[in-house]
């Protein structure tokens, strides 16, 4: 469990250091336990987010707007990175941590390896650059959840994850929200909270649900209980509305649900002057980074899983598909994340493997093997089926033939993706960038763009830690 911690005066330092210059400036109970990050940091910690900031008068800071930078951060699903970035969107500096391995009884304490790589990145930020650092943004992975103490901020339980599942809340859900509406999916925030509610015998009047983004960063404005529309989408949220709907509000555990602004609000100050301002998840923040601003641009982000967004006009929404839309101020983001991707190829090959088969694959010819490529059981999108089994049978004896054949058919279901949204209403999409870390393999982009039919390229930037910082300069401005 974590521990309260005096970030004020911590991030003070971290952030803007004194200087010799003039002017620089299935939920389980948790046991309480103190575990001071300072003592952590040497190896870090992914999930979803918001943005801090700070509007200091130039005079005050001895500096100039010119020379203001924008940090920010990316929590993923095995680490995080940071990129620091200026108002003309080139690179400073740029980093990455893996999460440390803590465990709590049989389980891994994710919460305390989030919180322990925030602050191990925000400690490697070089200290000549902490002064010019303007603003901070961070993002995370979609519908990870938390129940907290309200009086301390403290987890309750262990976090829900973004692809946790929880079937059993899932009827009852169903029966309150409108049919095939984006909670209507076991792994939906909402779904998690109510098999909490049901389960959890505690008193749960002093208690809230955050998204993973909402409580890395109450660890450094400390204003508990704000969220942003984008991370509230999956438990039930209406962007649209701006507003939590009456169904949700009827129920006896919407007393926990967060205060909801819109990205862009100030929220609050830490010692220093910064200010939350927004926030995203991982995929949106990799569509940013993008740069893809056209109706009709997408981005797929290749990594431990298959993440699609696309810039459309229209507002796509439909759970029996694991499709939603986040808003992108008067445009719409929508897609959805298949459970396919790179951790079944790292499965099943190193990574001097992967680079060395795919050297003997002729990307302009199709494989005759079709499979599903899933890590466990279960598929959100473009196929929502909790009991899809894997399919990696039969396998070849030649493993660039493997290999071929699972690239593949990781491309068709991306390609299914892309018409399921068509299908359902969305802006047609024109052309692709990839981030992740399969953009980095040429031969799985010139086979994407056979089964695509579209034009594909690696994205300028293919980090979402890089989009996160735009996030920032954006906020700032």
């Amino acid at each position: 469990m974590l521990s309260s911690i005096t970030h004020s005066s911590t991030l003070s330092i971290l952030l803007y250091p004194l200087s010799p210059k003039p002017g620089c400036c299935s939920s389980r109970k948790l046991n309480v336990r103190t575990h001071p990050w300072e003592k952590s940091v040497e190896k870090s910690v992914k999930l979803r987010t918001m943005v801090v900031g700070c509007k200091i008068d130039n005079q005050e800071m001895g500096f100039q707007a010119s020379e203001r930078l924008y940090l920010g951060m990316d929590f993923g699903t095995s680490g995080a990175r940071y990129a620091l970035i200026d108002k003309q969107r080139t690179i400073h500096a740029e980093g990455k941590r893996e999460y440390p391995n803590y465990m709590k009884e049989d389980s891994l304490d994710w919460a305390l390896s989030w919180k322990t790589t925030l602050f191990s990145l925000l400690e490697d930020v070089p200290v000549h650059l902490r002064p010019l650092v303007s603003s901070i943004s961070l993002d995370g992975t979609s519908a990870t959840t938390l129940i907290i103490d309200s009086k301390i901020g403290e987890p309750l339980v262990r976090p829900y994850l973004y692809n946790e599942s929880c079937p059993d809340a899932l009827l009852l859900v169903k029966s309150i929200a409108p049919i095939n509406h984006t909670v209507c999916s076991g792994s939906s925030t909402l779904c998690k909270l109510v098999s909490w509610w049901n389960n959890d015998d505690s008193d749960k009047k002093s208690t809230m649900l955050l998204h993973q983004a909402d409580w890395l960063l109450w660890l450094l404005h400390g204003q508990l209980g704000v969220s942003d529309y984008n991370n509230a989408l999956k438990v039930g949220y209406d962007p649209e509305a701006d507003s939590y709907p009456d169904w949700l509000l009827s129920q006896p555990y919407a007393q926990l649900l967060p205060t909801v602004k819109a990205p862009g609000t100030s929220i609050g100050h830490l010692k220093g002057d910064i200010r939350t301002q927004f926030g995203t998840t991982d995929s949106i923040a990799a569509f940013l980074a993008a740069r893809a601003t056209k109706p009709g641009k997408a981005v797929t982000s290749l990594g431990s899983t298959l993440a699609i967004k696309l810039l459309s006009t229209t507002r796509i929404e439909d759970a029996r598909y694991g499709v939603y839309s986040h808003r992108l101020d008067d445009k719409w983001l929508v897609g959805g994340a298949s459970n396919t991707g790179g951790a079944v190829l790292k499965e099943n090959f190193s990574d001097e493997q992967l680079e060395k088969l795919s050297e003997h694959i002729n990307p302009m010819e199709a494989s005759p093997l079709d499979y599903y490529p899933l890590k466990s059981v279960g598929e959100r999108f473009p196929v929502a089926n909790l009991k899809m089994e894997p399919r990696l049978h039969p396998r070849p004896e030649s493993d660039v033939e493997y290999l071929h054949g699972i690239l593949e058919s990781i491309a068709r279901i991306e390609a299914k993706a892309y018409m399921l949204l068509k299908d359902l209403g969305a802006t047609q999409v024109n052309e692709v960038f990839t981030a992740g870390g399969g953009a980095k393999n040429d031969k799985w982009t010139k086979i994407r763009e056979r089964v695509l039919g579209l034009p594909v390229s690696r994205a300028t930037q293919t980090e979402a830690a890089y989009g996160a910082a735009l996030l920032a300069l954006k906020g700032f401005q």
